[in-house]
């Protein structure tokens, strides 16, 4: 029987992926990939996206109103703009929407309650602008832990809620795969999470771009390993298919073939070249026709709000009124006319049930299967609290780098490695994950530490001043010793030594002291951290 929205909403939206193994109470425990499809919990039926990506710029907003230091609007508390494009999604055969930021201090119930009631599922991407993993300058601290668990706070109590996505394009050709293993670590600890709040089994996994040098081994990185750091799907964005096409000129028949013994669901997380306008979507019947259908959950078409880049589906003027494009005519159209062959939750038994192999590092690869460790703010506290040299009260963070560049310049090969990242090598300063003004507070302490505490070494022009410390307790005193005191130590990721912490890696060996990683190489990594 074809899935359908009004099925859907009579079922009251649940849904699981075969990362389930039988019958799917409302809370359950974590388990291991089983299949690469999703089914709808209460029918069983299989479920096909047809998505469409739902986030507006900020070409029509007063940014005077929006909450301080915030660079996006959150659709899903935009009451009046529910009202006015749900019905609009609806018409369109649309099941589910990407949402790719979202404002964890505001209720989003009538929103959320809307899409209910219209059928429509969610999929939320857990950063925001300014608080997401930088590729060129990665790091996993305590700021982005935050973030990220603060969306899954809000967003978990929606049964309509499906799916987090932990990063989008991070990693997007072969200059920067060094920055994967951060978005792994992430992925490890959203859904170390999720488990340990007890929360109700909802799937982390990633979007990618279409390289063609990387892009087997990107699949492969983040399904390789322990399956509580492996991804619970995987978003493919991709834009090939451009006008008149085929499977053959986009190249997704080679795509298909590459994912079709996959382990856990893949789908397009966007979709819709636009090179040929009006945009007449004759990929939709290829995606969820006989050759892809048994390969990829459906997909997410970019994107609902006409922008500068002429992607839109429907152009919402300053006033608020919303108008259909070209485009939202020929998706309505071909998303109409699909109907997968689906399989059934009970009578599916997957064959394609092993992980892939993790990359082998070469010119092309390089990210390290070592993670990043769990960020921990308590840690951070306590050895921020014996530092006795520390950045000046207000001090600009675009300040920051030089005195990084002169520090650990200074201090030389290995001076600056508590702190130093290393997603190549897999080696992690052990307070690597703490926020940037703690650690440039490890580095002015250990300079000024390194100088014989001179009345001088703690100046730096007036950007730098000294405290007193006082006595660590003794919870403090344990976690400060475990990570190397307050010097530090180079590790091989896992966990943090809080017990507060998310769970630690399984990886063999994870938390050793490794050998110092050459100075020039961490200056570089630091110094870049800090700039961009």
């Amino acid at each position: 029987m074809k899935f359908t929205l009004a099925s859907a909403a009579a079922a009251a939206l649940g849904l699981a992926s075969t990362i389930t193994a039988s019958a799917v109470p409302q809370k359950r425990a974590a388990t291991d990939p089983i299949g690469s499809k999703f089914f709808h919990k209460n029918s069983g039926e299989q479920f096909f996206m047809k998505g469409v990506a739902y986030q507006a710029d900020l070409s029509n907003v007063d940014t005077s109103e929006l909450p301080s230091g915030q660079l996006f609007v959150d659709p899903l508390t935009d009451v009046a703009g529910c009202k006015r494009d749900i019905p609009l999604l609806q018409a369109l055969n649309t099941n589910l929407i990407r949402v790719y930021a979202i404002d964890t201090t505001q209720s989003h119930d009538e929103c959320m309650k809307m899409l209910v009631a219209a059928g429509i599922y969610v999929v939320a991407d857990l950063s925001e602008p300014g608080l997401s993993i930088n590729r060129d300058a990665p790091v996993w601290d305590h700021h982005l832990y935050e973030r990220y668990t603060a969306v899954i706070d809000e967003l978990q109590q929606y049964d309509n809620v499906m799916g987090f996505f932990a990063g989008n394009e991070v990693t997007n050709n072969k200059t920067n795969t060094g920055a994967s293993p951060f978005v792994k670590a992430a992925v490890r600890d959203m859904k170390a999470y999720i488990k340990e709040k007890g929360y109700r089994q909802i799937p982390v996994g990633y979007a990618t771009n279409d390289d063609e040098t990387i892009r087997n081994q990107m699949a492969d990185y983040f399904d390789c390993g322990p399956s509580e750091s492996a991804v619970d799907f995987w978003g493919y964005n991709i834009y090939s298919w451009c006008g008149q096409s085929s499977l053959q000129i986009s190249g997704w028949d080679k795509r298909t073939e590459e994912y079709k013994d996959y382990n856990i669901p893949v789908f397009f997380a966007e979709y819709g070249c636009n090179e040929v306008q009006p945009r007449r979507f004759t990929e939709v019947s290829a995606l969820y026709g006989s050759v892809m259908s048994p390969v990829f959950s459906g997909g997410i078409v970019y994107m609902y709000f006409e922008e500068a880049n002429n992607y839109g589906l429907v152009e919402v003027d300053k006033a608020g009124k919303a108008t259909k494009l070209q485009d939202y005519g020929f998706l309505q159209a071909q998303l109409a006319k699909v109907d997968p062959k689906t399989e059934t939750f009970n009578a599916y038994t997957p064959t394609n049930t092993k992980a892939r192999a993790c990359p082998t590092q070469d010119e092309d690869w390089g990210a390290s299967t070592v993670l990043p460790p769990t960020p921990d703010q308590n840690l951070c506290e306590c050895v921020r609290s014996q530092f006795e040299c520390v950045p000046a009260s207000g001090l600009d963070e675009k300040k920051y780098g030089a005195i990084f560049g002169f520090i650990c310049g200074a201090l030389g090969d290995g001076g600056c490695d508590g702190i130093a990242t290393d997603g190549l090598k897999g080696i992690y300063g052990s307070y690597s994950m703490c926020d940037a003004e703690i650690r440039l507070g490890w580095a002015l302490n250990t300079y000024y530490n390194a100088q014989n505490k001179a009345s001088d070494a703690c100046g730096f022009n007036g950007q730098a001043k000294l405290v007193t410390i006082g006595d660590l307790n003794a919870t403090c005193s344990q976690q400060v010793e475990a990570a190397g005191g307050t010097a530090g130590k180079t590790v091989s990721g896992g966990s943090s030594t809080s017990e507060n912490g998310s769970t630690s890696s399984d990886k063999p060996g994870a938390g050793a002291t490794l050998a110092v990683p050459a100075g020039l190489t961490a200056l570089v990594v630091l110094v870049s951290m800090i700039l961009a």
